[in-house]
């Protein structure tokens, strides 16, 4: 890159997609490393964190990037495939050093960081962080409150103390267009001290949705440094199956004080899936799927299929009961597919439309046998109905996915295959 090239800022390149000098994306940008040095001498900045396709995070040093502009970083080329792990001279530049509080030499006044900026040194190819974006006052970056002001790196002190109470305000601003699974992958290579924090900025909801993303050891790791009014809150913005799984990896007396704290609702759907094998139908189900009356006409199973809170795959089809309606219900009539709902008038009633054929599962049927009955009927979920015939809930294909992958999935030698034949 020529020297003189504009100063970015740090927050401008999350998620930027990488590509190599042919044009092929090798992945997106995670994080930045910098490593501090004596007195007040700018952060040499070492390199960034892409995360590649199979969501591996990998270490691009900055010598092997070629240009950031347009929305992009190009790499010459060559990455080298193997995982980040953190040096404990290296701080993450959006993990670690947003939100601080640092003090201005000057006048001595605290004030919290904001955003920090890049910039390549003159005929090298060494890179530098030169400047700091910092709010006046209390406030983070979604206060009001405060001014802001640019300063030089020199012109503020307390970036290399341990801080207790960081706030997260400006990572999550950085990383408020992820998706709750590459939100998880960030938090999850974020310190534990810092993975609490940016867990108890998140709201409620978001907060759910990035715990059923995560591995069991780091949900119950933030989930215990959670208040247990805010950690009952969360649990019952999980979906049901989600709550069950992480509750079973609490001990017995954790998991009833928590229920206890619940909505009773919530709790009694819990409960009921905390009574199954963990690994059976039942303790694999959600009590959550679409079921409608025998009277219900396409319009309205269509209505409740573009809910945009259903997943894909409980989308995929909606279950004809009898009253009640909610789980366990009523007589389990039959299943109506999606496709076949998309054929048919909307006045259509869907207790004509319904398929009888297709056998349900029972909630003591063992996890191979549900792996098969998916893979036979070409299934992306599955009704479970007792002995009675009420519907207890829907096992999907994605909670099947997760009790066959290995624990450490995530981890795993399978996924650094794919990143060398995807990235």
């Amino acid at each position: 890159m020529a020297a003189g090239a504009p100063r970015i800022f740090v927050s401008h390149l999350a998620g930027v997609p990488v590509f190599d000098p042919v044009g092929d994306q090798v992945g997106r940008v995670s994080d930045l490393v910098a490593m501090l040095r004596v007195g007040r001498r700018p952060p040499r900045l070492l390199g960034m964190v892409v995360e590649v396709l199979s969501r591996r995070r990998v270490f691009v040093p900055m010598t092997r990037i070629t240009g950031v502009a347009s929305g992009q970083v190009i790499t010459t080329g060559v990455v080298n495939m193997r995982r980040f792990e953190r040096r404990p001279t290296e701080r993450l530049v959006l993990g670690e050093l947003l939100d601080r509080r640092v003090t201005l030499v000057e006048s001595g006044e605290e004030v919290t960081v904001l955003d920090v900026a890049i910039q390549q040194l003159p005929a090298r190819r060494d890179w530098e962080i030169d400047k700091v974006f910092v709010r006046k006052g209390k406030g983070g970056v979604l206060s009001r409150k405060g001014e802001t002001l640019t300063v030089e790196w020199s012109a503020v002190t307390g970036f290399s103390l341990e801080e207790h109470g960081q706030g997260a305000e400006s990572l999550l601003a950085t990383f408020e267009k992820l998706r709750p699974a590459d939100l998880a992958n960030a938090l999850h290579h974020l310190s534990p001290k810092r993975r609490a924090e940016v867990a108890a900025a998140l709201d409620d909801d978001r907060l759910a949705d990035v715990l059923e993303e995560l591995p069991e050891d780091d949900q119950v790791e933030i989930l215990g440094k959670l208040k247990e009014e805010r950690a009952a809150d969360v649990l019952e913005a999980m979906d049901p199956d989600d709550a069950a799984d992480l509750l079973s990896e609490l001990p017995e007396e954790d998991q009833e004080r928590l229920l206890t704290l619940m909505q009773p609702d919530d709790a009694a759907d819990v409960r009921r899936l905390l009574a199954y094998e963990e690994r059976t139908a039942g303790g694999l189900m959600t009590t959550e799927p679409i079921v409608l009356r025998p009277d219900a006409t396409v319009a309205d199973a269509l209505a409740r299929v573009r809910q945009q809170d259903l997943s894909p795959a409980l989308a995929a089809q909606v279950y004809v009961c009898r009253p009640p309606d909610e789980t366990p219900t009523g007589k389990y009539l039959g299943t109506v597919h999606f496709q076949r709902l998309l054929r048919d008038p909307p006045f259509t009633l869907v207790s004509s439309l319904v398929d009888s054929d297709l056998p349900p599962l029972g909630p003591d049927t063992p996890l191979p046998a549900v792996t098969s009955y998916l893979a036979a009927y070409n299934m992306v979920a599955a009704p479970v109905v007792d002995e009675s015939g009420s519907l207890l809930g829907a096992v999907t294909v994605d909670d099947v996915l997760d009790h066959l992958l290995p624990d450490d999935w995530r981890e795993t030698e399978f996924h650094e295959e794919g990143a060398r034949h995807g990235g």
